[in-house]
């Protein structure tokens, strides 16, 4: 008769017989070849090899062909957005927002000024416009702003372009948002084709500031832009506003605002602020007469008028 402690002892016997190392036998999938890629052991453990098979290559290739074409176009769409005029009033929006806080918090009037990088020797509808941030320093002049430190200039897109619709023949230098003379291009009597054919005349129209007051509001303020040292020689370094010299030796990005009367008639001088601009096609304008720019093309452009105390383009 076999006592369970017997039969303890033959099992224990057995294990100690059998091979420690034994080689795992592995059950394949009925119907497929040892080279599959996946097997079952007996032990219920799966193994696999290291790469991808062409079918599942192929189906990544197919997801990142989709993932491309579909992403792509929607990438154009939104560079083409910013080249419209709805996308150029969404920079110029929350520039305005900026500049509006700028005031607010430095307690000081600032704003934003439109200006186009002039090149003497290129053509001044191929010269990029900016937004430059500034803000006044009573240390330049009573009316005297310079560039806000440490905010660049923002580059309008080349299809784009802005102006306020005036031309400033007679400047007021003490006072300058009172000038001596001021033509609106639209005016029916005064202005017209005429007030926007010389290449000075589209520099004025194409430089003007919008300015917030501390209070956050939107004013009407004398403006004239000079280089932080608030020097009329060329010993300043300020690299955004400067004199002739230091912009065409490329120190400076823009003329500071002395250059509006012979031998440097370029439009550049001070003048009140703006509440309204239009923005044109660049390509447009160019393709248009310089002679009949208004009547042919400019005049059917619609007003974007600023809120006063939202400082936010409310129409166009």
């Amino acid at each position: 008769m076999r006592t369970t402690q017997d039969t303890r002892r033959r099992t224990q016997d057995a294990g100690r017989n059998e091979p420690r190392n034994r080689p795992v036998k592995f059950k394949e999938f009925p119907g497929l070849s040892p080279r599959n890629l996946f097997k079952i052991p007996e032990g219920g453990r799966f193994t696999s090899r290291k790469g991808m098979t062409l079918p599942e290559m192929t189906v990544v290739i197919t997801i990142a062909a989709l993932m491309v074409g579909l992403t792509v176009p929607a990438i154009n769409m939104l560079l083409n957005s910013f080249e419209s005029q709805s996308g150029a009033k969404s920079i110029i929006n929350a520039a305005l927002t900026s500049a509006r806080t700028i005031a607010v918090k430095e307690q000081r009037y600032a704003g934003i000024r439109f200006q186009k990088r002039y090149d003497p020797n290129t053509s001044v509808l191929n010269a990029p416009q900016y937004m430059i941030f500034i803000i006044q320093d009573p240390a330049i002049m009573s009316y005297g702003f310079r560039a806000v430190d440490g905010i660049q200039p923002i580059k309008l897109p080349d299809s784009i372009g802005v102006m306020d619709l005036t031309i400033v023949p007679q400047r007021n230098i003490p006072y300058p948002d009172n000038p001596a003379q001021q033509v609106r291009i639209d005016d029916p009597v005064n202005g017209g084709d005429n007030t926007i054919n010389d290449n000075f005349e589209f520099l004025d129209t194409t430089t003007f500031s919008i300015i917030f007051s501390p209070s956050g509001k939107l004013v009407i303020h004398g403006v004239r832009v000079r280089n932080k040292d608030g020097q009329t020689n060329d010993s300043s370094k300020d690299d955004i506003f400067n004199t002739a010299n230091n912009v065409n030796n490329l120190i400076s990005m823009f003329y500071q605002d002395d250059y509006w009367i012979a031998p440097y008639d370029y439009g550049f001088g001070p003048e009140p602020s703006r509440n309204s601009f239009v923005i044109y096609e660049t390509k447009t304008l160019k393709q248009t007469d310089k002679n009949y720019r208004w009547s042919r093309y400019l005049n059917r452009l619609k007003i974007a008028y600023i809120n006063s105390y939202t400082g936010t383009i409310v129409s166009q």
